[in-house]
């Protein structure tokens, strides 16, 4: 006589107690007991509020957090945008207004190149001049920087040489001294003095010259933030303006850099809602905070639970069939999504304190945070996969990933050393003519483009015919490279994928085969028992699909899948 799933375990008893009066003994209540209990534990939420009228907190409290953590991410990427569109806006105007002759775009990853010893010092000078005009150019919030004592703070001009050395190259002979020395010139004040070009002209030695380094310290405010009703920022620009000549080849370029600080303005005053506004952030954050506690809070007692279950069902197995319940069973009470929420709810909860933190002025970490939200949100969203889950349709997505990921990762692993090998080979062979091959990193990045079609007849054109041997190579190499990965291993990857999805649908439509621990819950008895020896020389398979070990019609054969 069978009765339904949701049917509560103790109305169970009572109606086999009523059919069957001498089968109710304390063995028979334990495991129903422990039937009802794991059929509960692999409900879905709504199957648990009609069996047992509890209700779903769980999902509840997730639907919340999702809906509060993208509005938390969505409300902070807008203020980071305004931060990082200020600093590389000031980067772009102190380019212009301190390199001469730079057309609004870098060449390569320097801003300009000079060649000539005339475009040397008129590019150093006009570096000076422009510092200190700064007040009277430029258009923005900024101006020079000062210590505590309300100091300018100094400019510096720093050159490195060769401590020594000497050249003929009509004579083919060199003397260089390897030692690098360092010569500073310190500026106090904004303006230039009369001897200041004669100074530089005099000390300037080409030959032996390694690269000028030019520093000094500005302030600024982004007064942007006031629009989207934040307190702005106040900044301090560290300035590095560079002329490289350590190749000596007759090409000096010339690099701007800036590292950029915010911090809390000592002395602000604003009107309007700016600072309610950051208050009330401050409380949402907050709210945000206690929700991923009640979420982690919930998810970590379903794990302990599970944990006690799964002791319990162990238990139970080994007193009456003599067995152990296989690792796949295992993992089956050990459920993965929680993991994931409590992963999330911590990423979200560090990333919460240091949002506060940026509001309240106590930090500056916008990338830090920004890292921590983004990815806790890119986890909050992928665990909503869990519920759809319960639905068969959208459940196929789930299963397939889950039975290809060992296939794919095995042959990911294999793949992978082919792509490391072309990867070597043509950033040491093809990295001085081709800029996509400079580095091994671009490398990778071109390559993982070629492999999905992009970019092809670019990457084939950019290489010139200058060197003939490296020109017949690269082809070669570009050829063998595509054919190989785009024709034969991305098939293949595909192919695994396919064929898992192949089965799942084939299972979904014949039935998964059964494991022990379903058999136990449509409460089979055909448990076989498999003795010592024959464990040795039979191995069970266990599949990714469901569980763990399956049987067909005959109890005593083992289906291998």
């Amino acid at each position: 006589k069978s009765f339904p799933d949701w049917l509560p375990g103790s109305c169970v008893i009572a109606q086999k107690a009523a059919s069957f009066p001498s089968a109710l003994t304390p063995e028979v209540i334990r495991e129903e007991r422990l039937r009802d209990d794991l059929k509960y534990y692999f409900m879905s939420p709504c199957e648990k509020y009609r069996a047992r009228r509890h209700i779903p907190w769980k999902m509840g409290v997730q639907i919340l957090k999702i809906v509060m953590i993208t509005t938390q991410l969505v409300l902070f990427g807008l203020n980071n945008q305004l931060v990082v569109s200020y600093k590389e806006e000031n980067t772009m105007a102190l380019k212009n207004l301190f390199i001469k002759g730079y057309s609004g775009v870098d060449e390569d990853d320097f801003s300009i190149a000079v060649y000539t010893q005339r475009d040397v010092y008129d590019s150093l000078f006009y570096v000076l001049d422009q510092y200190s005009q700064l007040g009277e150019l430029s258009v923005g919030a900024i101006s020079y920087a000062e210590d505590e004592d309300g100091l300018l703070l100094p400019l510096t001009v720093c050159k490195e040489y060769y401590k020594r050395g000497s050249l003929k190259p009509s004579d083919e002979a060199y003397d260089i001294d390897a030692q690098l020395e360092t010569r500073l010139s310190v500026r106090r004040k904004p303006g230039l003095t009369s001897h200041d070009p004669f100074s530089f002209f005099n000390i300037l030695l080409f030959f032996r010259l390694v690269n000028i380094k030019v520093t000094f310290n500005l302030k600024g405010i982004n007064l942007q933030t006031v629009r989207s009703r934040e307190l702005p920022d106040c900044y301090s620009f560290y300035v590095m303006i560079t002329f490289d000549n350590e190749s000596h080849s007759g090409k000096v370029k010339l690099y701007l850099d800036i590292d950029a600080e915010s911090s809390a303005c000592r002395d602000w005053k604003i009107s309007g809602t700016a600072q309610k506004n950051t208050h009330y952030l401050l409380v949402f954050d907050g709210f945000v905070i206690l929700v991923c506690i009640i979420s982690t809070t919930l998810c970590t007692r379903s794990i302990i639970l599970a944990v006690r279950l799964l002791q319990r069902f162990s238990q139970f197995f080994q007193e009456h069939f003599d067995r152990k319940v296989c690792e796949d069973d295992q993992k089956e009470f050990l459920n993965g999504w929680y993991v994931l929420v409590i992963v999330s709810d911590v990423l979200t909860i560090i990333g919460s304190i240091l949002k506060m933190e940026i509001q309240a002025k106590s930090l500056t970490s916008y990338d830090v945070c920004s890292i921590f939200l983004g990815t806790s949100t890119l986890l909050v969203w992928v665990g909503v996969i869990r519920y759809l889950g319960y639905f068969q349709k959208y459940n196929v997505l789930i299963l397939t990933m889950k039975a290809a990921f060992p296939k794919v990762l095995r042959f990911c692993c294999c793949a992978g050393m082919i792509y490391l090998g072309y990867t070597f080979c043509g950033w040491i062979v093809l990295g001085p003519y081709h800029e996509k091959f400079e580095g091994l990193s671009r490398v990778a990045e071109c390559l993982f483009s070629l492999l999905n079609g992009d970019d092809m007849f670019t990457t084939f054109a950019q290489l010139k015919d200058k060197n003939i041997l490296v020109w017949l190579f690269s082809r070669a190499y570009l050829y063998s490279f595509i054919s190989l990965f785009i024709y034969m291993v991305l098939s293949l990857f595909i192919a695994l994928i396919t064929d898992s999805y192949e089965t799942i649908k084939k299972y979904q439509s014949d039935g998964f085969p059964l494991t022990d621990l379903q058999k136990f819950l449509r409460e089979h008895k055909d448990f076989p028992v498999v003795d010592d020896f024959s464990e040795k020389d039979v191995e069970p398979k266990c599949s990714t699909f469901c569980c763990c070990k399956r049987y067909d019609s005959s109890p005593s054969d083992l289906i291998k899948l």
